[in-house]
Protein backbone atom coordinates (compact mmCIF):
# COMPACT_ATOMS: atom_id res chain seq x y z
CA UNK A 1 0.00 0.00 0.00
CA UNK A 2 1.51 3.38 -0.96
CA UNK A 3 1.49 6.21 1.54
CA UNK A 4 -1.02 8.32 -0.40
CA UNK A 5 -3.55 5.48 -0.38
CA UNK A 6 -2.89 4.76 3.28
CA UNK A 7 -3.34 8.46 4.13
CA UNK A 8 -6.75 8.53 2.45
CA UNK A 9 -7.95 5.27 3.95
CA UNK A 10 -6.50 5.40 7.49
CA UNK A 11 -6.58 9.11 8.29
CA UNK A 12 -10.28 9.47 9.25
CA UNK A 13 -10.42 6.78 11.93
CA UNK A 14 -6.88 7.48 13.18
CA UNK A 15 -7.83 11.13 13.64
CA UNK A 16 -11.12 10.25 15.33
CA UNK A 17 -9.24 8.04 17.82
CA UNK A 18 -6.71 10.79 18.50
CA UNK A 19 -9.41 13.38 19.17
CA UNK A 20 -10.95 10.97 21.67
CA UNK A 21 -7.58 10.42 23.33
CA UNK A 22 -6.37 14.03 23.29
CA UNK A 23 -9.64 15.92 23.56
CA UNK A 24 -8.48 18.63 21.13
CA UNK A 25 -9.14 18.89 17.40
CA UNK A 26 -6.13 21.01 16.47
CA UNK A 27 -3.69 19.05 18.65
CA UNK A 28 -4.88 15.77 17.13
CA UNK A 29 -4.66 17.08 13.55
CA UNK A 30 -1.17 18.49 14.06
CA UNK A 31 0.05 15.32 15.76
CA UNK A 32 -1.30 13.09 13.00
CA UNK A 33 0.28 15.29 10.33
CA UNK A 34 3.65 14.89 12.07
CA UNK A 35 3.10 11.14 12.34
CA UNK A 36 2.52 10.87 8.59
CA UNK A 37 5.66 12.92 7.99
CA UNK A 38 7.59 10.47 10.19
CA UNK A 39 6.07 7.55 8.27
CA UNK A 40 7.21 9.10 5.00
CA UNK A 41 10.76 9.14 6.35
CA UNK A 42 10.84 5.75 8.13
CA UNK A 43 8.60 3.33 6.25
CA UNK A 44 10.43 3.24 2.90
CA UNK A 45 13.43 1.70 4.69
CA UNK A 46 11.79 -0.09 7.64
CA UNK A 47 8.65 -1.25 5.86
CA UNK A 48 4.98 -0.57 6.60
CA UNK A 49 4.00 -1.73 10.13
CA UNK A 50 1.61 -4.66 10.48
CA UNK A 51 -1.02 -2.28 11.89
CA UNK A 52 -0.40 1.13 10.27
CA UNK A 53 -3.26 2.87 12.05
CA UNK A 54 -2.07 1.81 15.52
CA UNK A 55 1.45 3.01 14.64
CA UNK A 56 0.12 6.36 13.45
CA UNK A 57 -2.06 6.84 16.53
CA UNK A 58 0.79 5.98 18.90
CA UNK A 59 3.30 8.19 17.07
CA UNK A 60 0.85 11.09 16.77
CA UNK A 61 0.02 10.85 20.46
CA UNK A 62 3.70 11.11 21.40
CA UNK A 63 4.14 14.02 18.97
CA UNK A 64 1.20 15.78 20.63
CA UNK A 65 2.69 15.30 24.10
CA UNK A 66 6.00 16.71 22.85
CA UNK A 67 4.16 19.68 21.35
CA UNK A 68 2.43 20.43 24.67
CA UNK A 69 5.76 20.13 26.51
CA UNK A 70 7.27 22.71 24.20
CA UNK A 71 4.50 25.16 24.99
CA UNK A 72 5.72 28.31 26.73
CA UNK A 73 3.11 27.94 29.48
CA UNK A 74 4.60 24.60 30.52
CA UNK A 75 3.71 24.97 34.17
CA UNK A 76 0.04 25.38 33.32
CA UNK A 77 0.20 22.29 31.11
CA UNK A 78 1.58 19.83 33.67
CA UNK A 79 -1.76 18.24 34.44
CA UNK A 80 -2.56 17.89 30.73
CA UNK A 81 0.82 16.28 30.05
CA UNK A 82 0.27 13.82 32.91
CA UNK A 83 -3.14 12.94 31.55
CA UNK A 84 -1.89 12.44 28.01
CA UNK A 85 0.93 10.26 29.28
CA UNK A 86 -1.53 7.95 31.03
CA UNK A 87 -3.98 7.51 28.13
CA UNK A 88 -3.79 4.02 26.68
CA UNK A 89 -3.19 3.55 22.99
CA UNK A 90 -6.04 1.54 21.41
CA UNK A 91 -5.38 -2.09 20.65
CA UNK A 92 -5.13 -3.18 17.02
CA UNK A 93 -8.46 -3.69 15.30
CA UNK A 94 -10.81 -0.93 16.39
CA UNK A 95 -14.26 -2.09 17.41
CA UNK A 96 -17.00 -1.55 14.87
CA UNK A 97 -20.00 -1.40 17.21
CA UNK A 98 -21.89 1.90 16.99
CA UNK A 99 -21.09 3.21 20.47
CA UNK A 100 -17.41 2.23 20.36
CA UNK A 101 -16.70 3.30 16.80
CA UNK A 102 -14.50 6.40 17.10
CA UNK A 103 -15.52 7.76 13.72
CA UNK A 104 -19.21 7.63 14.56
CA UNK A 105 -18.50 9.08 18.00
CA UNK A 106 -16.72 12.04 16.44
CA UNK A 107 -19.52 12.63 13.93
CA UNK A 108 -22.03 12.90 16.77
CA UNK A 109 -19.66 15.26 18.60
CA UNK A 110 -19.34 17.52 15.56
CA UNK A 111 -23.10 17.42 15.02
CA UNK A 112 -23.90 18.99 18.39
CA UNK A 113 -27.08 21.13 18.36
CA UNK A 114 -25.10 24.08 19.76
CA UNK A 115 -23.59 24.43 16.28
CA UNK A 116 -25.48 25.57 13.20
CA UNK A 117 -26.31 22.66 10.88
CA UNK A 118 -23.97 23.83 8.10
CA UNK A 119 -21.16 24.27 10.63
CA UNK A 120 -21.75 20.75 11.95
CA UNK A 121 -21.48 19.26 8.50
CA UNK A 122 -18.52 21.38 7.40
CA UNK A 123 -16.50 20.61 10.52
CA UNK A 124 -17.08 16.89 10.14
CA UNK A 125 -16.15 16.89 6.46
CA UNK A 126 -12.94 18.79 7.24
CA UNK A 127 -11.95 16.76 10.29
CA UNK A 128 -13.01 13.24 9.41
CA UNK A 129 -12.76 13.15 5.65
CA UNK A 130 -9.81 15.43 5.12
CA UNK A 131 -11.69 17.48 2.55
CA UNK A 132 -10.12 20.82 1.76
CA UNK A 133 -11.85 24.09 2.54
CA UNK A 134 -12.31 24.60 -1.21
CA UNK A 135 -13.99 21.20 -1.61
CA UNK A 136 -16.37 21.85 1.28
CA UNK A 137 -17.13 25.35 0.00
CA UNK A 138 -18.09 23.90 -3.39
CA UNK A 139 -20.40 21.39 -1.69
CA UNK A 140 -22.22 24.29 0.00
CA UNK A 141 -21.94 26.65 -2.98
CA UNK A 142 -20.24 29.37 -0.89
CA UNK A 143 -16.85 31.16 -1.23
CA UNK A 144 -13.89 29.37 0.43
CA UNK A 145 -13.25 32.37 2.70
CA UNK A 146 -16.79 32.09 4.08
CA UNK A 147 -16.37 28.39 4.74
CA UNK A 148 -12.98 28.91 6.43
CA UNK A 149 -14.57 31.37 8.87
CA UNK A 150 -17.37 28.92 9.67
CA UNK A 151 -14.85 26.17 10.45
CA UNK A 152 -12.84 28.40 12.79
CA UNK A 153 -16.00 29.45 14.63
CA UNK A 154 -17.23 25.84 14.94
CA UNK A 155 -13.97 24.64 16.55
CA UNK A 156 -13.96 27.63 18.91
CA UNK A 157 -17.56 26.87 19.88
CA UNK A 158 -16.75 23.24 20.75
CA UNK A 159 -13.73 24.33 22.77
CA UNK A 160 -15.45 27.24 24.51
CA UNK A 161 -18.66 25.37 25.32
CA UNK A 162 -16.69 22.29 26.46
CA UNK A 163 -18.81 20.06 24.25
CA UNK A 164 -17.96 16.49 25.30
CA UNK A 165 -16.49 13.97 22.88
CA UNK A 166 -19.12 11.27 23.19
CA UNK A 167 -22.05 9.56 21.55
CA UNK A 168 -25.04 11.19 23.24
CA UNK A 169 -27.66 9.30 25.19
CA UNK A 170 -30.68 7.85 23.43
CA UNK A 171 -32.75 10.90 24.40
CA UNK A 172 -30.37 13.15 22.44
CA UNK A 173 -29.62 11.01 19.41
CA UNK A 174 -32.61 12.08 17.32
CA UNK A 175 -31.90 15.83 17.60
CA UNK A 176 -28.47 15.28 16.03
CA UNK A 177 -29.60 12.86 13.33
CA UNK A 178 -30.23 15.47 10.60
CA UNK A 179 -26.66 16.71 10.81
CA UNK A 180 -25.21 13.20 10.89
CA UNK A 181 -27.22 12.14 7.84
CA UNK A 182 -26.13 15.27 5.98
CA UNK A 183 -22.49 14.48 6.78
CA UNK A 184 -22.70 10.92 5.49
CA UNK A 185 -24.54 12.12 2.37
CA UNK A 186 -21.88 14.72 1.52
CA UNK A 187 -19.05 12.30 2.27
CA UNK A 188 -20.56 9.91 -0.26
CA UNK A 189 -21.13 12.69 -2.80
CA UNK A 190 -17.49 13.76 -2.62
CA UNK A 191 -16.44 10.13 -3.07
CA UNK A 192 -18.86 9.43 -5.91
CA UNK A 193 -18.12 12.60 -7.87
CA UNK A 194 -14.99 14.27 -6.52
CA UNK A 195 -14.97 18.03 -6.95
CA UNK A 196 -11.30 18.18 -7.93
CA UNK A 197 -8.24 16.07 -8.72
CA UNK A 198 -7.55 13.33 -11.22
CA UNK A 199 -9.76 10.57 -9.81
CA UNK A 200 -13.46 11.11 -10.41
CA UNK A 201 -14.37 8.40 -7.87
CA UNK A 202 -12.73 8.38 -4.42
CA UNK A 203 -13.43 4.80 -3.47
CA UNK A 204 -12.40 5.15 0.17
CA UNK A 205 -14.97 7.92 0.79
CA UNK A 206 -17.78 5.92 -0.86
CA UNK A 207 -16.92 2.88 1.24
CA UNK A 208 -16.70 4.92 4.44
CA UNK A 209 -20.07 6.57 3.82
CA UNK A 210 -21.72 3.19 3.24
CA UNK A 211 -20.08 1.78 6.37
CA UNK A 212 -21.33 4.73 8.43
CA UNK A 213 -24.78 4.33 6.89
CA UNK A 214 -24.88 0.74 8.09
CA UNK A 215 -23.85 1.81 11.59
CA UNK A 216 -26.61 4.41 11.63
CA UNK A 217 -29.07 1.73 10.56
CA UNK A 218 -28.23 -0.26 13.71
CA UNK A 219 -28.85 2.87 15.82
CA UNK A 220 -32.09 3.88 14.03
CA UNK A 221 -33.58 0.68 12.55
CA UNK A 222 -37.04 2.24 12.14
CA UNK A 223 -36.02 5.63 10.69
CA UNK A 224 -37.09 5.91 7.06
CA UNK A 225 -34.48 8.56 6.25
CA UNK A 226 -31.65 6.36 7.55
CA UNK A 227 -32.87 3.50 5.36
CA UNK A 228 -33.31 5.93 2.49
CA UNK A 229 -29.78 7.29 2.77
CA UNK A 230 -28.22 3.81 2.91
CA UNK A 231 -30.34 2.79 -0.08
CA UNK A 232 -29.28 5.89 -2.02
CA UNK A 233 -25.57 5.30 -1.43
CA UNK A 234 -25.80 1.61 -2.34
CA UNK A 235 -27.77 2.26 -5.53
CA UNK A 236 -25.41 4.98 -6.75
CA UNK A 237 -22.32 3.02 -5.76
CA UNK A 238 -23.62 -0.01 -7.68
CA UNK A 239 -22.74 1.89 -10.89
CA UNK A 240 -19.15 2.64 -9.87
CA UNK A 241 -17.45 0.14 -12.20
CA UNK A 242 -19.28 1.50 -15.26
CA UNK A 243 -18.74 5.23 -14.69
CA UNK A 244 -15.27 5.44 -16.24
CA UNK A 245 -13.85 3.88 -19.39
CA UNK A 246 -10.43 2.23 -19.71
CA UNK A 247 -8.82 5.67 -20.21
CA UNK A 248 -10.40 7.05 -17.06
CA UNK A 249 -12.88 9.19 -18.99
CA UNK A 250 -16.41 9.84 -17.76
CA UNK A 251 -19.19 7.58 -19.06
CA UNK A 252 -22.63 9.14 -18.61
CA UNK A 253 -25.53 7.18 -17.16
CA UNK A 254 -27.12 7.02 -20.60
CA UNK A 255 -23.99 5.41 -22.11
CA UNK A 256 -22.98 3.04 -19.31
CA UNK A 257 -22.67 -0.73 -19.75
CA UNK A 258 -25.37 -1.79 -17.31
CA UNK A 259 -24.11 -5.36 -17.17
CA UNK A 260 -21.26 -3.98 -15.05
CA UNK A 261 -23.61 -2.65 -12.38
CA UNK A 262 -23.44 -4.47 -9.03
CA UNK A 263 -26.72 -6.39 -8.85
CA UNK A 264 -26.21 -7.34 -5.19
CA UNK A 265 -26.00 -3.71 -4.15
CA UNK A 266 -28.98 -2.87 -6.35
CA UNK A 267 -31.12 -5.57 -4.72
CA UNK A 268 -30.20 -4.42 -1.22
CA UNK A 269 -30.70 -0.76 -2.13
CA UNK A 270 -34.10 -1.35 -3.73
CA UNK A 271 -35.32 -3.29 -0.69
CA UNK A 272 -34.21 -0.48 1.62
CA UNK A 273 -35.79 2.17 -0.61
CA UNK A 274 -39.10 0.30 -0.60
CA UNK A 275 -38.94 -0.06 3.20
CA UNK A 276 -38.32 3.67 3.57
CA UNK A 277 -41.31 4.56 1.39
CA UNK A 278 -43.58 2.07 3.17
CA UNK A 279 -42.92 3.96 6.40
CA UNK A 280 -44.27 7.11 4.78
CA UNK A 281 -40.82 8.25 3.81
CA UNK A 282 -41.24 11.36 1.68
CA UNK A 283 -37.97 12.56 3.11
CA UNK A 284 -34.99 14.03 1.26
CA UNK A 285 -33.04 10.76 1.14
CA UNK A 286 -35.94 8.35 0.76
CA UNK A 287 -37.23 10.19 -2.32
CA UNK A 288 -33.77 10.30 -3.91
CA UNK A 289 -33.42 6.58 -3.22
CA UNK A 290 -36.72 5.96 -5.01
CA UNK A 291 -35.37 7.88 -8.02
CA UNK A 292 -32.13 5.88 -7.99
CA UNK A 293 -34.15 2.66 -7.78
CA UNK A 294 -36.07 3.62 -10.95
CA UNK A 295 -32.76 4.12 -12.77
CA UNK A 296 -31.57 0.72 -11.53
CA UNK A 297 -34.70 -1.02 -12.83
CA UNK A 298 -34.07 0.02 -16.44
CA UNK A 299 -32.18 -2.73 -18.27
CA UNK A 300 -31.42 -0.25 -21.07
CA UNK A 301 -31.22 3.54 -20.97
CA UNK A 302 -34.17 3.80 -23.35
CA UNK A 303 -36.40 1.98 -20.84
CA UNK A 304 -35.85 4.56 -18.08
CA UNK A 305 -39.16 5.82 -16.68
CA UNK A 306 -38.32 9.51 -17.03
CA UNK A 307 -41.89 10.78 -16.45
CA UNK A 308 -42.00 8.98 -13.08
CA UNK A 309 -38.52 10.27 -12.21
CA UNK A 310 -39.57 13.82 -13.11
CA UNK A 311 -42.67 13.43 -10.92
CA UNK A 312 -40.55 12.29 -7.97
CA UNK A 313 -38.19 15.21 -8.47
CA UNK A 314 -41.19 17.55 -8.53
CA UNK A 315 -42.32 16.12 -5.17
CA UNK A 316 -38.77 16.38 -3.80
CA UNK A 317 -38.58 20.00 -4.96
CA UNK A 318 -41.90 20.84 -3.32
CA UNK A 319 -41.01 19.22 0.03
CA UNK A 320 -37.27 19.94 0.12
CA UNK A 321 -36.63 22.90 -2.21
CA UNK A 322 -33.11 23.66 -3.39
CA UNK A 323 -31.61 24.96 -6.65
CA UNK A 324 -29.73 21.69 -7.23
CA UNK A 325 -32.94 19.65 -6.89
CA UNK A 326 -34.61 22.12 -9.27
CA UNK A 327 -31.82 21.52 -11.80
CA UNK A 328 -32.24 17.75 -11.54
CA UNK A 329 -35.98 18.14 -12.01
CA UNK A 330 -35.44 20.25 -15.13
CA UNK A 331 -33.06 17.67 -16.58
CA UNK A 332 -35.54 14.85 -15.87
CA UNK A 333 -38.33 16.81 -17.56
CA UNK A 334 -36.10 17.28 -20.60
CA UNK A 335 -35.18 13.59 -20.74
CA UNK A 336 -38.87 12.73 -20.72
CA UNK A 337 -38.92 14.08 -24.30
CA UNK A 338 -40.08 17.53 -23.19
CA UNK A 339 -36.86 19.24 -24.17
CA UNK A 340 -38.28 22.74 -24.62
CA UNK A 341 -39.92 22.72 -21.17
CA UNK A 342 -36.76 21.40 -19.54
CA UNK A 343 -34.77 24.16 -21.22
CA UNK A 344 -37.19 26.82 -19.98
CA UNK A 345 -36.85 25.52 -16.41
CA UNK A 346 -33.07 25.67 -16.64
CA UNK A 347 -33.17 29.19 -18.05
CA UNK A 348 -35.31 30.23 -15.08
CA UNK A 349 -32.69 28.80 -12.74
CA UNK A 350 -29.99 30.57 -14.71
CA UNK A 351 -31.80 33.89 -14.31
CA UNK A 352 -32.11 33.33 -10.55
CA UNK A 353 -28.33 33.33 -10.19
CA UNK A 354 -28.10 30.83 -7.31
CA UNK A 355 -26.13 28.33 -9.41
CA UNK A 356 -23.96 30.80 -11.29
CA UNK A 357 -20.74 29.03 -10.21
CA UNK A 358 -22.12 25.47 -10.58
CA UNK A 359 -20.76 23.90 -13.76
CA UNK A 360 -23.58 21.35 -14.06
CA UNK A 361 -26.11 24.10 -14.82
CA UNK A 362 -24.54 25.18 -18.14
CA UNK A 363 -23.58 21.55 -18.81
CA UNK A 364 -27.22 20.46 -18.51
CA UNK A 365 -28.34 23.39 -20.66
CA UNK A 366 -25.74 22.49 -23.29
CA UNK A 367 -26.93 18.88 -23.38
CA UNK A 368 -30.55 19.93 -24.03
CA UNK A 369 -29.50 22.41 -26.71
CA UNK A 370 -27.39 19.68 -28.35
CA UNK A 371 -30.39 17.35 -28.43
CA UNK A 372 -32.50 20.15 -29.92
CA UNK A 373 -29.92 20.64 -32.68
CA UNK A 374 -29.09 24.19 -31.57
CA UNK A 375 -25.36 23.63 -31.93
CA UNK A 376 -24.02 27.17 -31.68
CA UNK A 377 -25.93 27.80 -28.44
CA UNK A 378 -24.86 24.39 -27.13
CA UNK A 379 -21.21 25.24 -27.84
CA UNK A 380 -21.52 28.49 -25.88
CA UNK A 381 -23.05 26.63 -22.92
CA UNK A 382 -20.31 23.97 -23.00
CA UNK A 383 -17.70 26.75 -23.01
CA UNK A 384 -19.33 28.27 -19.91
CA UNK A 385 -19.33 24.87 -18.17
CA UNK A 386 -15.64 24.46 -18.98
CA UNK A 387 -14.89 27.77 -17.30
CA UNK A 388 -16.41 26.45 -14.07
CA UNK A 389 -15.53 22.73 -13.98
CA UNK A 390 -12.77 21.68 -11.55
CA UNK A 391 -12.42 17.96 -12.23
CA UNK A 392 -10.25 16.70 -15.07
CA UNK A 393 -12.43 13.73 -16.06
CA UNK A 394 -15.47 15.98 -16.34
CA UNK A 395 -13.41 18.57 -18.21
CA UNK A 396 -12.39 15.98 -20.81
CA UNK A 397 -16.04 14.93 -21.23
CA UNK A 398 -17.19 18.52 -21.76
CA UNK A 399 -14.35 19.17 -24.21
CA UNK A 400 -15.39 16.09 -26.21
CA UNK A 401 -18.99 17.29 -26.37
CA UNK A 402 -17.85 20.75 -27.41
CA UNK A 403 -15.80 19.30 -30.26
CA UNK A 404 -18.81 17.25 -31.37
CA UNK A 405 -21.22 20.20 -31.58
CA UNK A 406 -18.63 22.33 -33.35
CA UNK A 407 -17.87 19.66 -35.94
CA UNK A 408 -21.43 18.58 -36.66
CA UNK A 409 -22.64 20.14 -39.94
Amino acid sequence: MDLDTLYREERPRALATLIRLLGDFDLAEDGLQEAFAAALEQWPAAGVPRNPRAWLVSTARHKAIDRVRRDKSLAAKQAEIAYLGEVAVPAPGLAEQPFTDDLMRLIFTCCHPALALEAQVALTLKTLCGLSVDEIARAFLVPPSTMAQRLVRAKAKIRGARIPYEVPGSDQLAERLDGVLRVVYLVFNEGYAATSGDALVRRELCNEAIRLGRLLRTLFPDASEVAGLLALTLLHDSRRAARLDERGDLVTLEEQDRSRWDRGQIAEGQALAEAALRRGGAGFYALQAAIAALHAQAVRAGETDWPQIAALYALLLRLHPSPVVALNHAAAVAMGERLDRGLRLIEQLEAGGELQSYHLLPAAKADILRRLGRRAEAAAAYERALELVTHEAERRYLERRLREVRSTP
